[in-house]
């Protein structure tokens, strides 16, 4: 019995597309059900809709602009995502924090990617972060992770986690090809962990 996986995103889709190959290779035994946006422009819908995956949008805008709070988003985020009786739910580049009001209706059911190892940069910009620490001397390494999503920012139980390390001359662009690299093949490994425990 193949895992049932829905895919938040925001973005490009680059981690989405590593689970979709590995899913489609059977290295995972796993299918992505559905993919779900909160940006109508993410190229990531392309890939699922080039994979057969139905996707939706679902944009927190017309929750700002009526006044309505994250938590009510969230749980109407949770309501739409339970239609597809996920067993796991992938953060591959989902950039908005989800609250207790979304994660409790999935509790240790929700993997998030952070570009960056447990306790160091937590938030947004975690690479551009890590550089800047490095070219100030202040660190020679940094790395990524999948944990167990909670309402804490980049906390919660790590399910896998890589070191990438700084090379003499690197420049951003580089030290960035070389976590995003790092971060599809732990997406990947992180996901059969999860599935292997169940």
């Amino acid at each position: 019995m193949k895992a049932r996986l829905v895919v938040l995103i925001s973005g490009s889709g680059t981690n989405l597309q590593a689970i979709l190959d590995a899913c489609a290779a059977g290295r995972l035994p796993a299918e992505v059900v559905w993919v779900v946006s909160n940006r109508a422009a993410a190229y990531g819908l392309t890939r699922a809709e080039a994979a057969g995956v139905p996707t939706r949008v679902f944009p927190f805008s017309p929750y700002r602009d009526g006044g309505r709070s994250r938590e009510a988003y969230d749980a109407d985020l949770a309501v739409v995502v339970a239609e597809a009786r996920p067993d796991l739910v992938v953060l591959a580049g989902w950039m908005r924090i989800l609250t207790a009001a979304f994660l409790d209706r999935f509790p240790g059911r929700v993997l998030n990617l952070h570009p960056a190892l447990p306790g160091q940069f937590a938030g947004t910009h975690a690479i551009e972060r890590a550089y800047e620490a490095f070219r100030r001397g202040e660190i020679d390494h940094s790395g990524c992770m999948v944990h167990v999503a909670v309402p804490e920012v980049d906390a919660g139980p790590v399910v896998a986690q890589a070191v990438v390390p700084f090379l003499p001359g690197d420049t951003l662009a580089d030290f960035e090809a070389r976590m995003h690299a790092a971060e599809h093949e732990l997406m990947v490994e992180a996901v059969g962990r999860w599935i292997s425990k169940q």
